[in-house]
C-alpha cells in the first residue's frame, strides 16, 4: 500500500498559514485537539508546527506567554521544511519517520501542498494487517526459505476452507528460515489444520484465540 491510499486530503486537513501567530495555530490545535498542523505559504507546503515546538520556544523565550503567541509567528519556528512525502512511498516506511513525529506532508514535486499522513493513520494500517480489531485464531510458525513455501501454505488452506484474515511474515536472522504469523476464522477443524501444516514441514511456535 501507498501513502496516498491512507494520505488525508487536504480539504479535510486543518492547517495554518506561515504568516500566521502562534496564538491562532495554538487556538486551532486546541479546538481539533491535534499535536501538529501543516504549516502553508499560500497553496505550498512550509513546513509542521507542533505543540512539542511551541511550548519549548515559549520557555527558552522569557517572554510572557500571551507577548509570545502574538508576536511570534509561525514561519519562525516551523520545522521540516524539507522533510515531506509525495505520496509513491510504502506506507510502512514511514514508521520510523513517525515514531516522534505527530505527522508528515504530503506535497508534489512543486511543494503544492497535498495532504496529510498521521502516526494514527499508519498504526491504524498495521493493526489491520496484523487483523487486531477481528477475531480468530492466531497461528505463528517457521518454514524453511524455499520457492513455493507460501504457495504451499495458501493450498492447505484452501483445502480447509480457512478464511484467512492477516498473513505476515518476518525473515530470520539467518536468512534461512522465515517466520509467519497467520490469523484465521475460529472454526472445528483447526486442529487438522495446524497437524497438516505440521505434516508438510511448517514448525508451529504458538496458537493463540484473540
Amino acid at each position: 500500500m501507498f501513502v496516498k491510499s491512507i494520505m488525508i486530503p487536504k480539504f479535510n486537513c486543518v492547517t495554518v498559514q506561515q504568516d500566521e501567530n502562534l496564538k491562532s495555530a495554538l487556538e486551532k490545535l486546541e479546538e481539533h485537539q491535534i499535536d501538529g498542523i501543516p504549516v502553508l505559504d499560500g497553496d505550498l507546503y512550509f513546513g509542521v508546527l507542533t505543540r512539542y515546538r511551541i511550548y519549548l520556544n515559549f520557555f527558552e523565550s522569557g517572554m510572557e506567554r500571551e507577548e509570545f503567541l502574538e508576536k511570534t509567528l509561525v514561519r519562525n519556528i516551523a520545522t521540516n521544511q524539507d522533510k515531506y512525502l509525495e505520496g509513491n512511498e510504502l506506507f510502512e516506511t514511514t514508521l520510523l519517520e513517525l515514531k516522534s513525529f505527530p505527522l508528515l506532508a504530503v506535497a508534489d514535486n512543486q511543494k503544492k501542498f497535498l495532504g496529510i499522513v498521521t502516526r494514527f493513520d499508519v498504526m491504524a494500517q498495521f493493526e489491520s494487517a496484523f487483523g487486531v480489531n477481528r477475531p480468530g485464531i492466531r497461528i505463528a510458525f517457521t518454514s524453511v526459505e524455499t520457492e513455493g513455501r507460501i504457495a504451499r501454505l495458501a493450498e492447505i488452506a484452501h483445502q480447509f476452507h480457512e478464511h484467512i484474515i492477516s498473513l505476515v511474515t518476518f525473515d530470520e536472522t539467518d536468512k534461512l528460515v522465515r517466520r509467519i504469523v497467520l490469523k484465521v476464522e475460529k472454526k472445528e477443524n483447526v486442529e487438522k489444520f495446524v497437524k497438516k501444516l505440521e505434516e508438510h514441514g511448517f514448525r508451529i511456535l504458538d496458537i493463540h484465540e484473540d
